[in-house]
């Protein structure tokens, strides 16, 4: 694989990451001029601390007037075409291209001031930050009418390769407490560039779920001397009943409690904190038991070809607590059957209590019906 930088008119970083050999070797270059006339990339975002659950808010008003369900020809995320409108990407085809979002929540393309004011209202009950990280977008292909699911093993892999590489340099990035990739699919879940594509978020802060999964992960350790991780996949595995399927390196399974309509995690063996840290056999492995995974989802239900989807890569936080935290995928739905979505009302809004309409054990009966088909 060939990794090539170049800069956006507005100043954004890009990167293309190249499996064909023509490009791999050198013999032909990708196109690194934007010859759009783009203001400068500067973005103001701020966070803010709830006093009654401690958790961090992100305000990025510069969001509204994003890019939203564009006609084809518009579509930013698709290959710069003569004759047609220029796009995010300069070049006329590519594999895999990153690039820094144009409307990102977090960024590092703001002027902070020396007297940026760090409570709301000058109350200390109100902690207030720059929301300082990176937002990416992750092109996973150039053509609009494909999706993950569809990609053949060596470009899923460059996808895999990608994810390890944005997630070795963000983590450098001064003040990054988490890297998260993942991909929304599906109008239902609330897409806007319907361009097969995904994310990754670079947070000054650890998410809530990645926080609390890392306080339990310490408690447990320092209750029983183990790996948390360890004894929910010894626990999954002797049981059986929600394992989809066992590779060498990762293991897919639905969770005890899964609560959503469909869920399935996709765990690490070992303790791999994240992307970076796996051997070129285990992105492999993980590569072929996503694919296996996507190929289920679509067949979950009958009548749906392509089951919106929220493609969630759990990793381990950035410094601290880096020990208790592991890699793995929680891959999930909304659908709870054939066109009807689940809608998270009062007592999952309002008050975080879960109900669930099924239960993990026939989701996993169902995920290894479809695997047989």
């Amino acid at each position: 694989m060939r990794v090539t930088r170049t800069t956006l008119a507005d100043g954004r970083e890009l990167l293309y990451f190249d499996d064909d050999p023509q490009f791999v070797s050198g013999d032909q270059q990708r196109e690194l001029h934007d010859g759009r006339d783009l203001p400068r990339a500067d973005t103001e975002s701020e966070m803010r601390q709830d006093p009654l659950t401690g958790q961090w808010y992100v305000y990025a008003a510069h969001r509204m007037n994003r890019t939203f369900m564009p006609p084809a020809n518009e579509n930013p995320l698709a290959p710069t075409r003569p004759g047609e409108l220029p796009t995010e990407i300069p070049a006329g085809d590519y594999n895999v291209v990153v690039f820094e979002n144009r409307f990102p929540s977090l960024s590092m393309h703001m002027e902070v001031p020396d007297d940026f004011a760090t409570t709301v209202d000058g109350q200390d009950l109100f902690p207030r930050q720059p929301a300082v990280g990176r937002c990416e977008v992750v092109c996973f292909t150039p053509d609009v009418h494909s999706t993950f699911r569809d990609l053949p093993f060596s470009r899923a892999r460059t996808v895999v390769e990608a994810w390890a590489h944005r997630t070795r340099e963000l983590s450098a990035l001064p003040g990054i407490r988490c890297v998260y990739p993942f991909e929304n699919r599906g109008e239902e879940i609330g897409v806007t560039l319907q361009h097969p594509h995904g994310q990754i978020y670079a947070y000054p802060f650890l998410p809530p779920r990645t926080a609390e999964v890392a306080s339990r992960a310490a408690a447990f350790r320092s209750a029983h001397g183990t790996d948390l991780f360890d004894a929910i996949l010894q626990a999954e595995k002797a049981e059986g009943t929600r394992v989809i399927s066992e590779g060498e390196y990762f293991t897919a399974f639905v969770p005890a409690a899964a609560k959503w309509p469909v869920e399935v995690m996709l765990m690490a063996n070992r303790p791999a904190p994240d992307f970076a840290d796996l051997s070129d056999v285990e992105k492999d492995e993980l590569t072929r038991m996503y694919l296996d995974l996507l190929q289920r989802m679509d067949k979950f239900f009958d009548g749906v070809e392509r089951t919106p989807y929220i493609a969630s890569w759990n990793q381990a936080p950035v410094g601290e607590d880096r020990e208790n935290g592991r890699l793995y995928l929680q891959l999930f739905s909304m659908m709870r059957s054939p066109g009807r979505m689940k809608f998270l009302a009062g007592s999952e809004s309002g008050q975080e209590a879960w109900i669930s309409d099924t239960t993990p054990e026939r989701i996993a009966a169902r995920f290894r019906e479809v695997g047989n088909v």
